[in-house]
């Protein structure tokens, strides 16, 4: 018998507006497609964000949308306390990402669309904990996987997280199986899919206290992609819109 997956939380606040179009909204649909793995990793190469993360990827500009203070009212600097895989592999041409929905019975963003990861063991980095995570999570064997490149840290709104994606390979569709305790579901959507215009939309929220540097009204802005059934936002579509901004613009869009 199959479990109910209860309804996902999305605190979206009452004066929520609308948000800006896609940034690949103005391509044609060609060039939204045919997005190969080759396509991304030269993409990736033009903006240096190809290869190991440097070491002070956690410093560069505003994080997400927040940014932690410290008691004197300065921002703090920002470290980097989880990683998460975003694995590609590819089909027809088309490179898929795997995907989890995370277990309702988890303490924070359950229910929650993201890809395999956590937070760092004592010693680790972002890749060690991303690889360690994905095998735990989702049986992806580590030996399998080729670590090429990275995209910038984002802050999640709820539990404070400074996450690291990083981008990986592996040769073919893997054989994954959800760990149930952390894991309801695992599967995989074509880079194509989200870039479609009818699948990604984006909110301005405001939140009370909440300031928000160069906006007129402290907005920020919220991501959603909805693909495979499943409602993708927060921390994840704010990874996939700057993965899917660097390879169809050629700029990360932050």
């Amino acid at each position: 018998m199959t479990r109910p997956v209860p309804p996902q939380v999305i605190p979206r606040p009452s004066t929520w507006q609308p948000g800006e179009p896609a940034p690949w909204a103005g391509l044609p649909a060609a060039q939204r497609t045919g997005i190969s793995i080759g396509r991304v990793l030269d993409a990736l190469g033009a903006l240096g964000q190809r290869g190991p993360v440097p070491d002070d990827v956690g410093s560069e500009l505003l994080l997400g949308t927040a940014v932690r203070i410290d008691e004197a009212g300065a921002p703090a600097p920002l470290r980097i306390n989880a990683g998460v895989l975003a694995a590609l592999f590819e089909e027809e041409g088309e490179a898929r990402v795997i995907l989890t929905r995370r277990a309702a019975g988890l303490r924070t963003h359950r229910g929650e669309v993201s890809f395999p990861g956590g937070r760092l063991d004592e010693g680790e980095d972002a890749t060690a904990a991303a690889l360690r995570e994905a095998h735990e999570e989702v049986g992806l064997d580590p030996s399998a996987v080729t670590t090429v490149g990275w995209i910038h840290p984002v802050v999640t709104m709820v539990s404070t997280s400074v996450i690291l994606p990083v981008l990986a390979t592996v040769p073919a569709r893997p054989h994954l199986v959800a760990n149930p305790s952390e894991v309801e579901r695992v599967f995989d959507v074509a880079l194509a899919e989200l870039a479609d215009l009818e699948v990604f939309h984006e909110e301005r929220w405001r939140i009370a206290g909440r300031t928000v540097p160069g906006t007129d009204d402290d907005s920020f802005a919220i991501r959603f992609f909805e693909v495979s059934g499943e409602m993708i936002w927060g921390a994840t579509a704010r990874m996939i819109h700057e993965l899917l901004s660097v390879v169809l613009t050629g700029k990360n869009g932050l």
